[in-house]
């Protein structure tokens, strides 16, 4: 096996080795970049980035805890375990990792206003600014986003990961930018571009 193909800035020979979400792959042989995003579909799709884009990653902070010697460490989404984070980190915020160092170059808050993409449930893949956060003790925390389209849904708080501040993301979006397109909105848009071709 060549070692051609890296994975978050390491090389993987292992076949079956399972890259997850936001993972970034790296082909060097033909200079290629790719990173694992959820489409509008909830599909995982390999979208192509620029080499800029291939030199970070965004992690979801899952957990934040004080190991031996009171050093604090945070977990993350791909169970990446750093020391020492900003003390402004919180859970379900969105850290920057440089892929080199593998230390945290920027922060994104969990707030109202921040654009996020939906990881789970029935409107997965979508791609919406978050409006209102609702809390609910003893039940799911729930999360309502608005898409560019203006449509408005609610999901669990545990299905959101922050992309970007204010209404601009910090990855680009694959094909159809996160707008999930009722069936009979598809059949236009599939008519339409079989008119302008014929």
């Amino acid at each position: 096996m060549q070692h051609f193909t890296k994975i978050d800035g390491k090389v993987e020979v292992n076949i079956t080795y399972p890259a997850g979400f936001m993972d970034v792959i790296s082909v060097e042989k033909t200079g290629e970049h790719f990173c694992l995003v959820y489409d509008m579909k909830g599909c995982f799709v390999a979208h192509c980035i620029t080499v800029e884009e291939a030199k970070y990653k965004l992690c979801k902070v899952r957990m934040i805890m004080v190991g031996m010697k009171g050093i604090p460490h945070l977990m993350t989404h791909d169970a990446q375990t750093i020391r020492y984070p900003d003390p402004l980190t919180k859970v379900n915020d969105t850290v920057q990792i440089d892929l080199g160092t593998g230390k945290i170059i920027n922060l994104i808050k969990f707030d109202m206003g921040n654009v996020c993409m939906v990881i789970g449930g029935a409107t997965l893949g979508c791609v919406g600014v978050i409006t209102n956060r609702g809390r609910h003790p003893g039940s799911f925390n729930v999360v309502h986003v608005k898409d560019a389209n203006g449509n408005s849904f609610a999901t669990r708080l545990s299905n959101i990961f922050v992309i970007g501040n204010d209404n601009k993301p910090w990855i680009s979006l694959p094909k159809g930018k996160g707008i999930q397109l009722t069936i009979a909105e598809e059949r236009d848009k599939r008519l339409a571009t079989k008119q302008s071709r014929g």
